[in-house]
């Protein structure tokens, strides 16, 4: 499973780092030390404290979150797999995508929860992009 550093996990968020480390301080989200004694976070684990800290946002203090040319750099979140169709989910700081694409473009990528990828949205259509 991906690990996160602590300022890969600020960026995916859409908050500084400084605030990532008093989240983790404060146990909010779980973290563990890698051989040099960074603190890494668990991409599963990352993926669910994405999906809470949308939902508790309030809105207010909350910096617009904009990516050039329609990019949103985030973490997966959810993938439900079909027979020839999937449904992949990304958290992208405040913003929740949404992707519907066949099941082979979903075991081409490898994509999987926690994994860090980009969703690149064009008209109606959201596309995937591994990262």
């Amino acid at each position: 499973m991906q690990s996160y550093t602590i300022g890969q996990a600020a960026r995916l968020l859409g908050v500084s780092p400084d605030t990532a480390r008093r989240w983790a301080d404060a146990g909010k989200v779980a973290t563990h030390r890698d051989d040099g004694g960074r603190r890494l976070i668990d991409g599963r684990d990352l993926a669910a404290f994405s999906i809470e800290v949308a939902q508790t946002a309030t809105g207010e203090d909350d910096a617009s979150y904009t990516s050039a040319r329609n990019a949103f750099p985030g973490i997966v979140t959810a993938i439900k797999l079909g027979d020839v169709a999937a449904q992949v989910e990304i958290q992208a700081g405040p913003h929740r995508l949404v992707s519907l694409l066949t099941r082979e473009a979903v075991e081409e990528l490898g994509l999987e929860v926690g994994m860090q990828a980009t969703a690149r949205v064009k008209s109606t259509s959201v596309h995937i992009d591994r990262t």
